[in-house]
C-alpha cells in the first residue's frame, strides 16, 4: 500500500494508508455480487409483469433497475464514503483536502465509473500507477480511498465525525487554536477513559475561560465533546 497524506482544514497533516488495487477490486466484486443478486431476484418475479404491454414493462423495469444504477452513489452518500463492499473491506472515500466529502464529490466519482470501471477496467490500472492510488473519478472529485485498518484513526487527531446538518452551540470556540484543540482532545480522551473528573472540571473551566463561553450546556463530558465538534464545524466552514 502507498502512504497518503491528507492536509486538513486545520492545516494538520495526517498520514493514512491508501487502499490498494486488491482491496478495491474485492470491494467492487462484493458490491457487484449484491447487484447481481438483486437482478436475479428481480428476474424471479418478472412473470408478474408479463400481462402488461411492452412499454409498461420497459417503464417498470427501468424503475426497478434504479437501485443497481445508483447503488454506489446512494450508499457512499448515506454511509459517509462507504458501500457494503467497502465497509466489509474496511476502506472508505475521503477528501484529500481535509473537508468532508459532499454529495457533489460522490456524484463526480459515480459518473466517472463509466470510464474507470466499465471501459476495460481502466480505473484499476490507473490506481496501480497513481501516486495516491486514485482512479480518474477520485482525481476529478479530489478524493482518495483509504484503509481504516491503519493504526492512525480520527481519534488520534483533532478531527471529529460530524453528522449531516450538525448545528454548533458555541460560536466563540473559534478563539481556540489548532494546538488548543489538539491538547483539549488528548486530555479529554485520557481523562474520560480513566474517569478523572477533577481533570475534566479543570479542562472545562480552562476552555470556558479561553473561549469566553459564559454558559455551559450539559455535563462536563458533553460540553467538552460539543466544543471539539463545534471547533471542527467552524474551521471546516470558514
Amino acid at each position: 500500500m502507498s502512504e497518503l497524506q491528507i492536509n486538513t482544514t486545520q492545516n494538520v497533516k495526517i498520514k493514512f494508508e491508501a487502499s490498494g488495487v486488491g482491496e478495491r477490486l474485492l470491494a467492487f466484486i462484493i458490491d457487484t455480487a449484491i447487484k447481481i443478486g438483486y437482478l436475479i431476484l428481480l428476474n424471479a418475479v418478472f412473470d408478474v409483469f408479463e400481462s402488461m404491454d411492452e412499454w409498461s414493462q420497459i417503464g417498470i423495469n427501468t424503475i426497478l433497475s434504479f437501485p443497481v444504477i445508483f447503488y454506489t452513489l446512494a450508499l457512499e452518500s448515506l454511509l459517509e464514503g462507504q458501500t457494503i463492499g467497502k465497509r466489509a473491506l474496511k476502506i472508505k472515500v475521503v477528501k484529500i483536502d481535509g473537508y468532508q466529502s459532499s454529495l457533489s464529490d460522490y456524484v463526480v466519482r459515480w459518473f466517472f465509473r463509466i470510464v474507470d470501471v466499465y471501459i476495460f477496467g481502466l480505473g484499476f490500472f490507473i490506481i496501480a500507477f497513481s501516486k495516491q492510488a486514485q482512479r480518474l473519478g477520485d482525481m476529478a472529485a479530489g478524493t482518495a480511498v483509504i484503509s481504516l485498518k491503519d493504526k492512525v484513526n480520527i481519534n488520534h487527531t483533532i478531527l471529529e465525525n460530524l453528522k449531516v446538518g450538525y448545528k454548533p452551540s458555541y460560536p466563540s470556540v473559534i478563539k481556540l487554536s489548532d494546538n488548543d484543540a489538539r491538547i483539549i482532545k488528548e486530555t479529554f480522551n485520557n481523562a474520560r477513559s480513566v474517569k478523572d473528573y477533577k481533570t475534566l472540571i479543570k479542562l472545562r473551566t480552562k476552555i470556558m475561560e479561553v473561549a469566553e463561553i459564559k454558559n455551559q450546556q450539559g455535563t462536563d463530558i458533553e460540553f467538552i465533546d460539543t466544543v471539539l465538534k463545534d471547533y471542527n464545524y467552524y474551521t471546516q466552514h470558514m
